[in-house]
């Protein structure tokens, strides 16, 4: 196929694609005849082409999604029609991951929509399905294998699959988790109890670890002060020895200050000496006189 072919055929998959897209936002007569046309656009993109497999892919997810917006009996057509489609895409590609895990929502919309029993072969198909996706990509289809297991009343399995989501980060939030039908035979068990809190406590410790870093990285940017034993290689004894004359030279006005005290306190003795010589001046005035 030459180049301008095959690039035709990427145009019409992608007009298909935006066609399925509009048909979600339709109802009715209108949405049934963008979902027709994007139908044929598949087919007419399927003829001896390497795109064969992502326009199953995108068909079977075309016919999913219409499925969802119809009520038995005429979506468990649909339903089998998608289902159809994915198996196909997956003969020709497979580890096409996306197909793999649809297949297997596919057919677990259809075991509800037919109101079979757990242990119904709709179950053990949609189980292989998020098996064989797991095994192109580890843990990302373990939600949905949990909800199998959920269905089914096999608790330890179910403990096991939603673990691994939980490892590999592939678990929808809480409230989601909650309302899932296909769980609700176990919401009320101890051990799925205890395994939703076991996420609200994991939650709660990676946010005092991020809180302790963040305070750690904080601390570390903030200046540390000089520690006085440290070396330091400019502290030469020439620049102790400036130090110290700096500190010298700025004794003499304190001496200073002291020598004007001194000068001041000489003045008590003075005093003193003047008391004696007056002492002495009254006794010779006080003897009598040889005349």
């Amino acid at each position: 196929m030459s180049f301008f072919a095959s690039f035709t055929k990427k145009s019409k998959l992608d007009a298909a694609v935006k066609k399925a897209d509009n048909a979600r936002k339709n109802e009715g007569s209108v949405a049934d005849q963008l979902f027709k046309e994007a139908y044929q656009d598949y087919a007419d993109v399927l003829t001896g082409d390497s795109l064969r497999a992502a326009a199953l892919y995108h068909w079977g997810l075309t016919l999913l999604r219409q499925a969802k917006t119809k009520t038995p009996p005429e979506s468990i057509n649909i339903y089998r029609n998608a289902i159809a489609k994915f198996s196909f895409c997956m003969t020709l590609d497979p580890g096409y991951l996306a197909a793999a895990i649809d297949a297997g929502v596919a057919c677990m919309d259809l075991a509800r929509a037919r109101e079979v029993e757990p242990s119904d072969e709709l179950y053990e198909m949609a189980k292989r399905q998020f098996e064989k996706a797991n095994s192109i990509q580890s843990g990302v289809a373990a939600f949905n294998l949990a909800c199998v297991y959920g269905v089914r009343g096999e608790n330890d399995s179910c403990l096991e699959a939603l673990k691994m989501a939980k490892d590999k980060g592939n678990l929808p939030e809480d409230a989601d988790i909650l309302a899932d039908p296909d769980l609700a035979t176990v919401t009320q068990q101890a051990w799925f109890t205890e395994f939703m809190n076991s996420l609200v406590e994991d939650r709660r410790l990676a946010e005092e670890k991020r809180l302790a870093a963040k305070a750690a990285e904080e601390e570390a940017k903030k200046p540390k002060p000089k520690d006085p034993n440290e070396f330091d290689p400019y502290h030469t004894p020439d620049k102790v020895a400036k130090e110290k004359a700096e500190v010298k030279a700025s004794a003499p006005e304190v001496i200073e200050e002291t020598a004007e005290i001194a000068e001041e306190s000489p003045k008590t003795p003075a005093k003193k000496a003047t008391k004696k010589a007056d002492e002495k001046s009254s006794d010779e005035e006080a003897k009598p006189s040889d005349d």
